[in-house]
Formats: structure tokens, sequence, C-alpha cells
């Protein structure tokens, strides 16, 4: 059982509720996400397109920009190398319909997830040698690739990187680091020592807008033309699961803005494919429905042809992309699934259940789905996961972890087992021998320092708030806090002694379960709990025994009391609105 905790944070919540015409209940969340002081609160809850810092503040956007105005006035052949998930493919449209706006001699290309692996690679780097390419314009990549892009270098070629993810180092026994950055013409990543770029956290297809930007200012365009990449920028950052906070989420709620009425025949077919009204995507259509598409592509098939569908000029061509892309996360929805099961069956009945890192081997799953796979077993077990593979060159693998362990500094303390890795501290790819992978699992565990409670699941509630405090306009002023995501999540309430007056279970599989319940207060509102309504059954059977529920099912006054952890929203039904609770977790 998870730990419910309340955030604790302290601030003068009267003050700024009357400085800002909020509630304190606001106040109080927006404290919790960490916005201190009066400035950053009104960027918080007003920032718009006036508050994105500059791009010529990174480092090499300059030097990037001008050896591109050079190439596309020379008619140099410029490719574009990206990357096959979901801020990889925004990435290359960005770039890629950007410099034909500038009438550049620009083609891309993306690795395949299977035949190359991540980023940029020898084969990449030789084949755009062989056909007469003059620059490399990476993006969502090629800070790894020191090697590679070295012999794009020896062969003749410019290159220019437009990166976000860490830059690869090598730490003296004295702790220093020395970092490891390729040798190229331009290195636009905000990450790299001496960027004076405010703001680290962009993605790839957030770097590759700014540098549109700073282009198309250099072009002379007029500056609402960069704009209209705004939506990918947006759409990349939510599918590359970044923390919305600062820069990112203006950038988001500005690209949501755009998205919602978006002209480009790709994204309104894959919203229609996906039953989505244009004017009501938010932030969770792109992370659990429209991203998966366009991820899936990559993983089952070819990310070129999300790339395509993003590029298509007519809407049925759109369509028929969108139809692909909806089927192919259709598929990869069911092998996730069996995966999954064949993860838990293996940590559940082998010694893996006794580790604090979890390194899971599916020789026979699909390389594509271990990253997938890992995230989903990180929240059952809370710990952080890596799930492997059987590739055509040894073993692949994904890892997805938790707040408290870093992935991508615990693999630099065994580097020397890969033969290839590279991510965030949340995240990380590898590749590694066969014959490495249970010293692999025994060098993370002996190495690491989570302690059991860093291994407890934890729920931080942002506000106990009685039922009786929830009105209307308090859930529509929650909407300034949106765009919710990576730490800016929703809100989380909680109230406790709830009297369940009524239950009933509905849903074609029955996995909602509908109360009235009724606050110490004496407030009754209606309570809703999508999930697993079994398991929510046999914990009420168990506390208030078979008769009290039997009670409680036909409507009759039960002794049911619960604590429930829950978000307000607005019921509307037959025209007519109600409040009501979800109900997230109990006890």
């Amino acid at each position: 059982m998870e730990k419910w905790v309340v955030s604790a944070k302290k601030a003068d919540f009267k003050k700024i509720s009357e400085q800002f015409g909020i509630d304190q209940v606001t106040a109080r969340i927006i404290r919790n996400r960490d916005v201190l002081g009066e400035e950053a609160i009104e960027e918080y809850l007003h920032g718009n397109l006036e508050h994105l810092h500059e791009p010529k503040k990174m480092k090499d956007m300059e030097r990037a920009v001008s050896i591109l105005q050079e190439k596309i006035q020379k008619r140099k052949k410029i490719r574009i190398i990206g990357d096959y998930d979901i801020d990889g493919i925004q990435s290359v449209y960005i770039l890629y319909s950007a410099l034909r706006e500038c009438r550049a001699a620009a083609d891309y290309a993306i690795p395949d997830r299977m035949a190359d692996g991540y980023g940029v690679n020898e084969r990449l780097v030789r084949q755009a040698a062989e056909e007469g390419v003059d620059t490399i314009l990476t993006c969502d990549n090629g800070i790894a690739a020191e090697a590679e892009l070295a012999l794009a270098k020896e062969l003749g070629m410019t290159v220019i990187i437009t990166d976000h993810h860490e830059v690869p180092y090598e730490q003296k026994e004295d702790g220093e680091k020395i970092f490891c950055i390729p040798p190229a013409d331009a290195v636009v990543n905000p990450k790299q020592p001496n960027c004076p770029y405010p703001f680290k956290e962009l993605c790839g297809g957030a770097v590759a807008f700014k540098l549109v930007q700073a282009l198309f200012e250099r072009m002379k365009f007029l500056p609402e033309k960069a704009f209209a990449y705004l939506e990918n920028a947006a759409f990349a950052t939510v599918g590359d699961v970044m923390p919305l906070t600062g820069e990112n989420r203006i950038l988001v709620k500005e690209g949501l803005k755009s998205l919602n009425r978006t002209k480009n025949y790709g994204m309104r077919a894959l919203a229609a494919r996906n039953q989505i009204e244009l004017g009501k995507i938010k932030a969770y259509h792109i992370g659990f429905v429209l991203g998966p598409c366009l991820n899936a592509s990559g993983r089952l098939d070819t990310a070129y042809r999300a790339l395509k569908m993003l590029l298509a000029e007519d809407e049925q061509t759109a369509a028929e992309y969108a139809g692909d892309l909806y089927d192919l996360n259709v598929s990869r929805k069911e092998m996730t699934e069996q995966g999954v099961k064949q993860a838990v069956k293996q940590v559940e009945e082998t010694s893996l259940k006794e580790d604090k890192v979890l390194v899971i081997y599916l020789p026979d799953c699909h390389e594509s789905l271990a990253g997938i796979i890992a995230g989903r077993v990180r929240e059952r077990y809370h710990r952080p996961v890596f799930v492997l593979t059987s590739g055509e060159d040894g073993v692949k693998g994904s890892g997805r972890s938790i707040e408290s362990y870093s992935m991508y500094e615990e693999m630099s303390k065994c580097k020397e087992l890969f033969t290839r890795f590279g991510g965030h501290p949340m995240a990380a790819g590898l590749s590694l021998p066969q014959e490495h992978v249970e010293q692999f699992r025994q060098r993370l565990n002996e190495n690491t320092t989570l302690t059991d409670e860093n291994l407890k699941g934890k729920i931080v509630i942002d506000v106990p708030m009685p039922l009786d405090y929830i009105s209307k306009p308090l859930i529509q002023e929650m909407n300034l806090l949106e765009p919710f995501g990576k730490s800016n999540e929703k809100p989380i309430f909680a109230d406790k002694n709830l009297h369940i007056l009524s239950l009933q279970i509905l849903g074609k599989n029955h996995n909602v379960c509908r109360m009235q319940v009724q606050s110490q207060g004496g407030t009754v509102m209606s309570a809703v709990y999508f999930g697993e309504t079994e398991v929510f059954l046999d914990f009420l059977r168990g506390k208030f025994g078979n008769y009290a529920l039997k009670q409680a099912m036909s409507g009759q006054n039960s002794e049911i009391r619960v604590s429930f952890i829950y978000y307000p929203e607005i019921n509307v039904y037959n025209g007519r609105e109600s409040l009501q609770i979800i109900v997230k977790n109990y006890c």
C-alpha cells in the first residue's frame, strides 16, 4: 500500500490569493509545484509567447544559423538525421519543413530502430557521403555520436548538432567530469557546458524550433512564421515526457492552442481516427492517445510512416497514414500486455524480486517495446527497471527509473559493460553482449544506494480538502493550472471518513464504480472510480463485511466509511451540470 503524505510547503497563501485573485487552494497547489516569487507565479498563471527566451542565448546558435544560411544560398545538400520516437519525428518535421520554406536543398533520414539503433550511425554517415551530402544536421541526437560524427568530418562534411540529451563525460579520480563533445562545426544543446541558455529542459523538438526561430529571423521572415511549428514543439515536449515547468509549460500551453486549430492534414486525420475533436486536445491526449500512434510507427514499422503523415498534402493521404498508425498502435498495445505479463511472472517467480534495481531479460520480446514494458513494471513495483531483449548484435534494452535513482549516472559507473548507452536520469537505452547481462544486474544492485524507503510508493496530497469546499468556480479556476504532465501533475485532493450511501458497478467490462457519498460536513456528492472494481469491492468486503457491502449496493444506508484521494470535476449529463469527484485511490 502506498504511503499518503500531505505536502507541507509553506507560503503566505492568503497574500498570494489576494494578490493574484485566486483561491487559497490554487495558491497552495502552485506553491507545491515549487513556483516561488511574484514573477514566477505571474508567468505560471499567465505566461505567454513573450515569456519565451531568445534562441540566440543558446551556445553556437548564431554559428549554426550562419552555416545554414550559407549552405542554403549555395544550394548545398543538407541532410537532417533524426530519431524514430515522437521527439525525433517532430524534430525532423520542424527542420525539414522550415528548410523547405527557406528553399534549401534539404532531405532527411531516420535510423531504423532494429537495424540501426538510436541516432546517427556509421551507415547513415557513409550513405550521406556517397549521395553527395554537404551538411549533416542532427536533431534529437548526435551529442553522444563522437566516432560517427568524426567520420563525417573525415569524409569532408559539415556537421551541425541539435540535441537535448546529456553530454557524455569521463570522470577523473578526483570526481572532475571531462565532457566528450563530438567534432562538429556547431553544437546547439542547452545541456552542454558553458551554454548560457537559462532553461535546460527543452526537448529535441523545442531545440529544433528555437533553431528555426533564429534562422527565420536571419532570413528576414516575420516572427509569426516560426510559430507555425509551435504545435510540433509542444507535441514533442509532452511526448518525450519533459518537465512542464518554466519555458516548457509556455511552449505546451501555447502549442496546444495551435494544435487545436491545426491546419496540418496529418494531425487532423490522426485526431479524427482516434475520435478526438479538434478544440478538445489536451496534454493527456498527446501523452496517451496521439503520441503512442507516432511512436508505434518507429517501434513496429518505420518512423518514415509517421513523418509522411505529418508531411501529407491532402486529406486522403493523411487519413491513410493515420489509419496505419492507429492500427500499429493497437498491435503495440496487445504485444505490450503480453510482455508485461512475462516480466511480472519473471519477477514473482525468481530471485529478482529481492533486487532493488530490476534487470529483466525477455529475449523474445520485440525490442522496441522494452521501454514501455519497463515503465509498466516500474509502476507496479516502484523500482528502477531495465527490460532487455535479444537483438541482432547482442542484447538491447531500455530502462525507466524512479525519482531517487539517476539511470544515466548509475550506468556510467559500469559503462565498460556496454557497447553503447545513453539517456536521462529517468530513462535510458543500452546495448551489451549477452554474457554481460547477469554482471550488469549484479553491478547495478551492488552499487545502488537506494533504501527501502526510496522503494515505497508515495502519494503526495496537495490539499486535504473536504468535499464541502468544492465549487464550480474552484474547478474552473483549476484550468489555469493546465497543461498537466511531468513536474506539473494534476492536483491531488483527499477527504476522510466519507460515508458511502450507495454503490453500483457499471460499464461493459464492469470497470466503473459509481457511488453517492456524504462528507462529515453533510455534503452529498457523486464519486466515480475507474479501475479494478473487484479489488475495490474486496477491500470494502474485507474491512466492513459482506452485509455492509450488500446494503451499499442495494442503496440502503450502510456503515461504510472510507478515505478517498480524488480530483473534482463538473459532470455534464443531458445538459445538466453537477459536481462530482473522480476517485484515484482509497483506504
